[in-house]
């Protein structure tokens, strides 16, 4: 799914049934939905998963939590803009 059709199925009630857990939790996150978005992930133990769980809780303001998930997800903490990075997680996560 490429980015414009990502961005496209914003419009609906729920993400696309083949989205994996990881950008359905994008999906959400992007609906305003941070809670459920953070359900997806809290117990995703992939480099995905755990990416998108430091993005979430670096957008909470939570920034030693995010860290944390950063770490375990082999990445750094670059801090770029929260769109910046939601749309990189997007973009690398789309099949």
């Amino acid at each position: 799914m490429q980015m414009d059709a990502f961005r496209a199925s914003l419009n609906q009630a729920a993400p696309p049934a083949e989205l994996p857990a990881a950008l359905a939790a994008l999906w959400w996150d992007a609906k305003g939905e941070w809670a459920r978005a953070h359900e997806l992930v809290d117990s995703l133990e992939t480099p995905e998963g755990m990416a998108v769980h430091a993005y979430l809780h670096r957008k909470e303001g939570a920034a030693s939590n995010a860290d944390y998930w950063y770490r375990r997800a082999g990445r750094r903490f670059h801090r770029p803009a929260l769109e910046a990075e939601w749309a990189a997680l997007v973009e690398g996560l789309a099949p």
